[in-house]
């Protein structure tokens, strides 16, 4: 008797959760969110024994991708990239995106075949965070540790090396946190740093915003964004006396394309 009580309300519960994911936007966020990391969580565990026949190599992020990419018209998303010409190159350069998200992710699987061999600057905490981070790690992503400055030059600093021996793209986040909030803030030192000393071209890369989502509300719906890379901003003959000036006109340029694409966007979708 106990198992039917259990299969009525198991029946009913699953009946009310397409309504609850149409009328109720705070359920919809959690629900999304949750089969975002739960898809990437089991796809990690997937490809572990996979990338582990070739461990450290950027190239498993695009087999990776070709998986991953799902999960965007699953979670309502498109991505529009332009500026495709840009990625194609087969160049070491110092990507540098605005940072919004963890949805942020989810364009990179878009783009990554384009790209074809790049890998990226996260935070050591995310190597903790298995099986991602041990996927990840497989995958070459390179991890510092923020909190001690020495280290964490230390790894830019031969992930520089890597880049420029494999003509790879080393993508960094220079705002260092998440901001959604409608500009691109303020830029740290690292990536602009390092493109100076191993003379490396800056490739700017702009996401739009992120109208659709409102962590603090607790809103994700549908939604486009428009990815747009920049033309690269070569560092040849740059010293570090104009690692402040390099920062600027980056910031204005990625500013510029942002604020445009924001306003397509909203064209759009409206």
């Amino acid at each position: 008797m106990s198992a039917s009580y259990f299969e009525i309300f198991f029946a009913a519960f699953i009946l009310v959760l397409p309504f609850l994911y149409e009328s109720s936007q705070t359920f919809r966020f959690y629900v999304k969110f949750f089969a975002y990391y739960i898809i990437v969580s089991f796809n990690a565990v997937f490809f572990i024994p996979v990338f582990a026949f070739r461990p450290k190599n950027v190239r498993n992020l695009v087999v990776a991708s070709h998986i991953c990419k799902f999960i965007s018209p699953l979670l309502g998303l498109k991505w529009i990239i332009r500026g495709r010409d840009n990625l194609e190159k087969e160049r070491a350069c110092i990507i540098v995106a605005n940072h919004q998200s963890s949805l942020d992710v989810l364009g990179m699987f878009d783009i990554w075949p384009i790209m074809d061999k790049c890998t990226v600057v996260a935070k050591k905490e995310l190597f903790y965070a298995w099986p991602f981070g041990l996927a990840a790690w497989l995958c070459g992503l390179i991890f510092i540790n923020r909190v001690n400055s020495g280290k964490a030059r230390e790894a830019m600093n031969t992930a520089g090396e890597i880049v420029k021996e494999g003509k790879i793209k080393l993508w960094v986040y220079p705002e260092g946190t998440r901001h959604n909030t409608g500009t691109i803030h303020s830029f740290k030192k690292g990536a602009f740093h390092l493109a100076i000393t191993a003379q490396l071209p800056i490739l700017p890369v702009v996401y739009s915003q992120y109208y659709f989502l409102d962590e603090k509300k607790r809103v994700f719906n549908q939604g486009k964004i428009i990815i747009t890379t920049l033309e690269a901003i070569p560092t040849e003959g740059l010293t570090l006396d104009d690692l402040e000036d390099l920062m600027d006109r980056t910031h204005s340029a990625m500013s510029k394309v942002f604020d445009e694409a924001n306003k397509e966007v909203h064209q759009i979708c409206s």
